[in-house]
């Protein structure tokens, strides 16, 4: 079927290019001549009619090609003809198709190049703004002062300006020479203008600060000139450099050697000396300076914290510095740590400053930030280490010396949220001055404490003694100290003093003759240490648990001593009774009547005035109320203990049919009246 439609397809192109001119190369016309056959009958086929259809004519061709006729035809056809047509046909086709891939080849070269001419362009155009000069900036440059925002603002424009041009330079633009010497002669002025602004700003520090602070902050706002300088010309940024590190080290360093011995003057007049340790004895002296003002221990003693300690405070601490003259006029003042504080505030607040400063006008950071920072205020820092040094070489006060530790840690940790690391390695050489301080003078404590000889103290008796008060005041105000940040070393100190204050205790308890003064003599101390440390220290810290167990030991001990005189007998007799009960020999008991007897009777008769005399005894012995009070408590319960196991003594077989038991007193009716022998507050 496709190769008869193809021969139609042939036939039909055949027809209509060639119609009958090619029958008139024969004989002559179809319609004539003698010996042809009859004439193609093409019916009602009109090929020349306006109203030719190919469907039409596709039906008409494949009609006739079964025709006798059309096959003789066609088999008479020269076909080579036929493929000059269509070879012509097919030539035609392929130049038409290279015509059009040439235009299609024209047509992107023109789009390339209209977009490499755009580009070039857009490039022209932007080198062009970048070198061109506006008259805007050149007016603001020679004639505007530094301070108007326009003079800032053409700087900056300026900068930018250099900056293209340079870079258009290295790529060897030669149109850069056209604006070279423009840019030169306004970087030049811009420049000179600049340097006579920072450094008159720099002189101008020079002038007394107030609050001795130095207000090199009001520079910020220009930061971007030495920027512009730092880009433009590097030896001018330098000069400003040196010149505000030489001016700002002279300035801080004077200021703050003044303040500090302005600060000095008001220090307490008496301090701390190095024979006011723990275990030196009271002198006339010590009591003689305690009446002179102003001094610390006219305030309290050097063993006390008192009111101290608020200077760690979160309100104190970050107090507004103290004012020398001002302190002068009142007639104030103040221990060594209040000025420590003042002094190392002050140095704090300008340091965070003076680096923050540093890191954004400078435009520096890390390294070269803190190198920066340490030739502005290195000869200050060591100016005061050298001072506390100096101090702290003949200093004595432990409380001060813990107290400046402390608000050292503090401010470290106020550098540190203020993300100023610059005084890290400050703190660190202050604390490593501080700390062997401070375990020296504590080393000192107690040494004079295990050196202390009892008998050299001169009359003794039952009360609290001075170094156990003192021992009391300093632990509680070093523990109430260190809680609030812990440090390890500090508690191990404290433990080697605890360790020779409890065997002081024992040394100087020994020296009275009877156990029952020295029992009175540990409790009162034992309470009295107890009851400070109490004031300030944890309830669960190993000073208050320690103390407490040796409180309770030895007021047990001396219940038994107190109810020994007057029912010492009774004590005895249950402790055998009980034993022997206990082993299954409570037979033997029956030769105790006689003894349990002459107990009934004896206590029955004598244990209300006993009672009342080891009461008032009791509260004679002991200088705290309440523990006196809490004894007395302990010595009546622990009687009506014993009564009552003497009751069950007495109600075994062997002892029950004891006339004597008629008289024993009943233990509710006993309760009942010593209740009426306990203290009341």
């Amino acid at each position: 079927m496709a190769a008869a439609a193809t021969m139609a397809a042939a036939a039909r192109e055949l027809v209509l290019r060639s119609g009958a001119s090619d029958m008139e190369e024969e004989e002559g016309p179809l319609g004539g001549g003698p010996g042809l056959q009859e004439p193609l009958q093409l019916g009602e086929l009109d090929l020349t009619s306006d109203e030719f259809i190919l469907d039409e004519v596709d039906v008409h061709i494949q009609a006739n090609l079964e025709d006798e006729l059309v096959k003789e035809a066609l088999k008479t056809v020269r076909f080579s003809r036929m493929e000059q047509m269509l070879g012509a046909f097919q030539s035609d086709l392929s130049s038409i198709s290279s015509e059009i891939r040439t235009l299609q080849e024209q047509s992107g070269a023109m789009n390339i190049r209209l977009r490499n001419r755009q580009a070039v362009r857009g490039k022209l155009g932007e080198l062009v703004d970048g070198l061109v000069v506006p008259s805007a900036l050149v007016t603001a440059i020679l004639e505007a002062p530094v301070t108007e925002p326009r003079f800032l603002e053409q700087l900056q424009e300026l900068d930018a300006k250099a900056a293209a041009v340079r870079e258009q330079e290295a790529r060897g633009t030669a149109a850069c020479a056209d604006v070279r010497g423009v840019l030169d002669r306004l970087r030049v002025k811009a420049v000179t203008k600049i340097r006579e602004f920072i450094l008159q700003k720099i002189y101008s520090f020079r002038k007394p600060m107030t609050n001795y602070q130095i207000p090199q902050t009001a520079l910020l706002k220009y930061r971007f000139f030495y920027q512009f300088l730092l880009g433009n010309e590097r030896a001018t940024a330098k000069e400003v450099r040196d010149e505000y590190v030489e001016t700002l080290s002279k300035m801080y360093l004077s200021y703050y050697r003044s303040y500090l011995g302005r600060l000095m003057k008001v220090q307490y007049e008496e301090v701390a000396e190095k024979d006011d340790l723990m275990g030196v004895e009271d002198t006339a002296k010590k009591d003689i300076l305690q009446l002179r003002t102003p001094s610390l221990r006219s305030r309290n003693t050097i063993f006390t914290l008192g009111t101290r300690g608020s200077v760690i405070s979160p309100t104190e601490l970050e107090a507004p510095i103290l004012v020398p003259h001002t302190a002068q006029r009142g007639e104030q003042r103040y221990p060594f740590e209040a000025l420590f504080r003042s002094q190392h505030y002050a140095l704090l607040d300008n340091s965070c400053r003076e680096y923050l400063f540093i890191c954004e006008f400078f435009v520096v950071s890390g390294p070269a930030a803190h190198d920066l920072f340490h030739a502005v205020m290195g000869r200050t820092l060591s100016m005061t280490l050298k001072h506390l040094e100096s101090y702290l070489a003949d200093c004595y006060d432990a409380i001060a010396v813990f107290l400046c530790i402390h608000i050292v840690l503090r401010f470290r940790n106020i550098a540190a949220k203020r993300d100023v690391p610059a005084l890290d390695r400050y703190w660190e050489q202050v604390l490593a001055l501080l700390w062997p301080r401070f375990e020296l003078i504590l080393e000192m404590n107690v040494q004079s404490v295990r050196s202390t000889d009892p008998q050299r103290l001169g009359g003794l008796d039952t009360r609290p003694h001075y170094i156990t008060r003192r021992y009391a005041e300093f632990s509680s105000a070093l523990v109430s100290i260190n809680q609030t940040i812990p440090n390890e070393r500090t508690m191990q100190l404290l433990g080697q003093l605890q360790v020779e204050v409890e065997n002081f205790v024992l040394r100087v308890a020994a020296e009275f003759s009877s156990r029952k003064e020295q029992l009175v003599f540990l409790i009162n101390n034992y309470d009295m240490m107890l009851g400070v440390l109490m004031e300030r220290a944890a309830d669960d810290s190993k000073e208050v648990e320690s103390f407490q167990q040796l409180l309770n030991a030895r007021t047990q001990e001396f219940i038994e001593e107190l109810l020994s005189p007057p029912f010492g007998g009774l004590v005895a007799f249950v402790k055998e009774a009980e034993a022997l009960i206990e082993r299954g020999q409570a037979e033997r008991l029956r030769g105790e009547e006689a003894r349990v007897t002459q107990l009934i009777r004896g206590f029955g008769s004598s244990w209300k005035s006993s009672v009342e005399s080891l009461s008032q005894d009791v509260m004679r012995s002991f200088t705290n109320f309440r523990n006196g009070t809490s004894i007395i408590q302990g010595a009546l319960t622990q009687l009506i203990q014993l009564y009552h196991r003497f009751h069950r003594v007495l109600s075994q077989p062997q002892l029950r049919a004891l006339p004597a038991r008629a008289e024993l007193i009943n233990i509710h009716h006993l309760m009942v009246e010593l209740k009426k022998h306990k203290p009341n507050f």
